[in-house]
């Protein structure tokens, strides 16, 4: 059986099953996108494979991290720029 673990989203705790997607924490957060385009356009998961790279994030610091392939882990610190 899945565990609930806690992780932050935009400074925001959240509870997730094990095994869940940040794409779908970020979500579960209330956040509806992930980045900004260079013309500032907001941008969100699209394919949810890791192709379009539109759901990069910035996971304990490290910028671009795929959302929707990067599974949730406990303390982890999610940070969006939208």
């Amino acid at each position: 059986m899945a565990e609930l673990i806690t992780l932050t989203v935009n400074g925001v705790a959240v509870r997730v099953l094990e095994g869940t997607t940040v794409a779908a924490a970020v979500a579960i957060a209330g956040q509806p996108f992930t980045r900004r385009s260079a013309t500032g356009e907001p941008r969100a998961p699209l394919c949810g494979m890791g192709i379009c790279f539109e759901c990069r994030v910035r996971i304990n610091g490290r910028a671009d991290a795929r959302s929707c392939q990067t599974l949730c882990r406990p303390g982890m610190e999610v940070r969006t720029d939208a």
